[in-house]
């Protein structure tokens, strides 16, 4: 056996380790592979016909993405393509497109902003996608995803909220026809427009009212067709038009026919140090869009959605992308909607719409010369207004008032400074709140009436029996809520009758080292004073830290109940015979109800 051991193959070593990975992450390649066992012809008409419906949608989406990362606009294009085509091999949404969206596209703009002018964004844009895809993948690998629960989706309503407000302010300059150097901050882009205001350019003017009206129009009156494709195309008409007029303005660049920059990115490692952090925001954003869009599609189509295995997938296109000249990418809500409401059946639709969308880019990119800069800057602009969602944020800020305090901190915190360091802090704060309500056990005193039942006690209400008390524990015992419970225990203590606390734990959860070591201190404590602590009406998970702590030893088995779903009083009606014990009374009668047919 040893001789054939050291004989393996490097490749069967290789796969060997690697499905030990995928069995400890519970991830797998290509996991919609079943779907094409009974693939049929009009399965792939209706899989292309969704295809074509969001090759359409994705085409100027694209461009209005990358005019919102200040990258030209063909960056947008091969995200969509390129996305839509390597996501669904890993991704566990069938129905999912993965493409350029507004927040990720933000974080761009802020990242190039925060770096400085003299940061070349097209050579640094591998870098960045490059660790956006590592992160991701990684964190697919450790199930990261399932952590995505402690996240406050009022972090993301403020950050969204705010990202809107800097996507106008940063195009309000190219429709008035000037630019300036940039910012990373919401305030700066703000000052910076005022103070150029007097280089206006009317002609640019005019185009961007000319496509806000044209806009406005299609959408309200034909909405059956695509606003934004229909804007692009009647505002470059107009502009061509003007010229010819001999008035002008200024229009993108034209991507060469058949033209694709591909290769490996440049890794630039003091760089990537830089982009670090943006980095894992780009890829905290992306996953949280996924999954969020990911599980909403999958619920109303009836699927299932793997949150790591998305994550997966999201993190792959990223990494393709880095080798495509592309911009980072995320599910998308619109596409992926579109895509259902076509009638996709498979992950096909995803895969055919990124090639349509490479196939019109190859084609077409010649085209974009006539593509008028302040009409583009209008399109961006009504698409950052369609970010805020009114409703969403009345919720945020009226709920609760920590959702209002974590709103306001990231809203404010992602205006005044860059959007990466505003997540951050709002993430923080989210989970810092969330902390401080975990460590807060409720702790409420128990008595029981004539029929044995028993029933919190009201205030100025004194017990059955002044020498024993029946505290119930309701909440998190993990180590943030310790030193909280034992001064509570510590405040019942102070009746000076009082001789046996009996703490039921039914409802008390999650206790780890810190609480075994305040619970020690507490029964120390007690002792000192002549008076003893029982515990009744645990679970098992309980009795495991209790056991495996050496705390069970510590209480006294005979001073430890477990509790009985079938009885659940049981516990408390045995407590209390062992409290009258240690009491030196064991014949007193004990009138708390229970079953005595069902045992504990």
């Amino acid at each position: 056996m040893k001789e054939r051991s050291q004989h393996i193959k490097p490749n069967t070593k290789l796969k060997l380790l690697l499905d030990q990975v995928l069995n400890y992450s519970q991830l797998s390649f290509f996991p919609n592979r079943t779907l094409f066992r009974s693939y049929s012809k009009s399965t792939f008409l209706k899989d292309l016909q969704a295809a074509a419906n969001v090759s359409l949608l994705a085409f100027p989406q694209g461009i209005a993405f990358a005019l919102i990362s200040g990258l030209p606009i063909q960056y947008g294009i091969y995200a969509s393509a390129i996305a839509a085509v390597v996501a669904p091999f890993f991704a566990s949404s069938r129905l999912t497109v993965i493409g350029p969206t507004n927040a990720t596209s933000v974080l761009v703009l802020s990242t190039f902003l925060a770096l400085g002018p003299t940061v070349d964004k097209m050579g640094s844009m591998g870098a960045l996608l490059f660790l956006v895809g590592v992160f991701l993948i990684i964190g697919a690998f450790l199930r990261v995803a399932t952590l995505l629960q402690y996240v406050s989706q009022t972090v993301i309503i403020a950050y969204i909220t705010a990202a809107a407000a800097f996507i106008v302010a940063n195009q309000i300059h190219l429709v008035l026809g000037f630019s300036f150097e940039g910012s990373s901050a919401f305030g700066q882009v703000c000052w910076g427009t005022l103070q150029n205001i007097s280089s206006t350019h009317w002609p640019s003017v005019m185009i961007g009212l000319i496509t806000a009206t044209i806009w406005l129009i299609v959408a309200r009156y034909f909405t059956k067709f695509p606003t934004l494709a229909i804007t692009l195309l009647v505002s470059s008409l107009v502009t061509w038009g003007l010229g010819y007029v001999g008035i002008y303005v200024d229009t993108v660049q034209g991507v060469p026919m058949g033209h694709w920059p591909v290769g490996l990115p440049t890794l630039n490692f003091e760089l990537m140090n830089q982009m670090a952090g943006s980095a894992m925001a780009i890829a905290f954003l992306c996953v949280l869009e996924a999954n969020s869009i990911g599980k909403s599609i999958a619920n109303r189509a009836g699927d299932r959605l793997d949150s790591n295995q998305e994550m997966l997938g999201v993190g792959m296109a990223n990494l393709a992308c880095s080798f495509f000249a592309a911009m980072p990418a995320s599910g998308s809500l619109t596409r992926s909607v579109l895509n259902w409401q076509s009638g996709a059946l498979t992950p096909l639709s995803s895969i055919m719409s990124g090639l349509l969308c490479a196939l019109g880019i190859l084609l077409l990119g010649p085209l974009f010369v006539y593509l008028p800069k302040p009409a583009l800057a209008v399109v961006v602009i009504f698409v950052a207004f369609s970010l805020i969602n009114k409703h969403q944020i009345k919720t945020a800020f009226y709920a609760t008032r920590s959702d209002r305090t974590v709103f306001l901190i990231t809203l404010i915190s992602a205006l005044l400074f860059a959007l990466d360091f505003a997540i951050f802090l709002g993430v923080a704060c989210s989970i810092i709140l969330f902390l401080r309500k975990a460590s807060e056990p409720e702790l409420v005193e128990y008595s029981f009436n004539n029929e044995g039942h028993l029933q919190p006690i009201k205030e100025n209400e004194t017990r059955v029996n002044p020498q024993i008390s029946i505290v119930h524990v309701e909440g998190d015992l993990f180590f943030g809520a310790s030193e909280l419970f034992r001064d509570q225990v510590r405040r019942v203590c102070s009746d000076v009758n009082l001789k046996v606390i009996i703490l039921r734990l039914k409802n008390a959860y999650h206790l780890d080292a810190t609480s075994v070591l305040a619970l020690e201190e507490l029964i120390r404590h007690l002792r000192e004073n002549g008076r003893h602590l029982i515990v009744s009406g645990a679970r098992k998970d309980v009795y495991r830290v209790f056991k495996n702590s050496g705390l069970l030893e510590f209480l006294g088995k005979e001073n430890f109940f477990m509790g009985s779903a079938q009885n659940p009083n049981v516990a408390t009606r045995n407590a209390l015979k062992r409290a009258q014990e240690l009491m030196g009374n064991a014949k007193a009668d004990i009138r708390i109800f229970y079953d005595p047919n069902k045992k504990g």
